[in-house]
């Protein structure tokens, strides 16, 4: 099966590991992937902030990417979402046909080994006591709920604890974040307490602008949490 990874712009910046990690991922459980070098940003952030005239020649350039692809795969929920709302920007109907493709064909890394793959277990190993943070725009958006514990329960040595309020949004909601700093710090902190109630040693998350935001938090109130996109934890020590 042939998988074009989109990395998206936290990963390819901020996390490179959680790309590898994807790619490594696949190969081993017989993707071939390939990497389209001329993808950029989904739009996401000018879309939110109202300016659709320019989202709309991101979102051709997209379309235009990966239109090649069989499959395209990245290790976000909320940038794979951002893909369904491409033909929301199009009154073209050759345009809007070609965002429904694209919708059509993407998905979120667990979303696709759970539903298309049909695969929940993919010899990882771990030794540790973890809790899942649950992503506003995969869940809400993508409607991404089940995919990650399934995979995650199937860790050799991982033992998961239920996040108390896990659908609670982390406050970081892209622009939101920057716009709205002091509730967003609020909402963050309220995040973080609720992991220290699991007593958990590792954060996993599926969306690295969430674990950008509660990482960032943790490191600074210095709390020994380590946090962990979960690409990174099924790619361990596969056999």
């Amino acid at each position: 099966m042939k998988v074009s990874l989109f990395i998206t712009c936290l990963a390819d910046v901020f996390y490179p590991n959680v790309g590898k990690s994807t790619v490594e991922l696949l190969e081993k459980i017989g993707c071939e992937v390939d990497f389209p070098k001329q993808q950029t940003c989904c739009g996401q952030p000018s879309y939110n902030s109202g300016y659709d005239k320019e989202t709309k020649e991101v979102a051709k350039h997209m379309i235009n990417t990966f239109e090649h692809a069989e499959y395209v795969v990245a290790p976000s929920g909320s940038c794979i979402a951002m893909f369904l709302e491409y033909e929301h920007l199009f009154h073209e109907e050759e345009w809007k046909e070609k965002a429904r493709n694209l919708a059509r064909k993407s998905y979120e890394l667990t979303q696709f080994l759970v539903d298309i793959l049909k695969v929940e277990k993919v010899n990882a190993c771990l030794k540790g006591c973890a809790t899942y943070h649950k992503s506003c725009h995969m869940t809400r958006l993508l409607g991404v709920r089940d995919a990650p514990m399934k995979l995650l329960k199937n860790v050799r040595g991982l033992h998961t604890v239920q996040l108390p309020h896990d659908y609670d949004c982390c406050g970081f909601g892209g622009t939101f974040s920057v716009k709205m700093a002091p509730i967003s710090e609020q909402m963050v902190d309220e995040k973080i307490k609720h992991i220290e109630k699991t007593e958990a040693d590792i954060l996993i998350g599926s969306d690295c602008g969430c674990l950008m935001n509660i990482g960032g938090r943790i490191n600074r109130l210095g709390k020994p949490i380590q946090v962990m996109h979960i690409a990174e934890i099924l790619n361990k020590e596969m056999e």
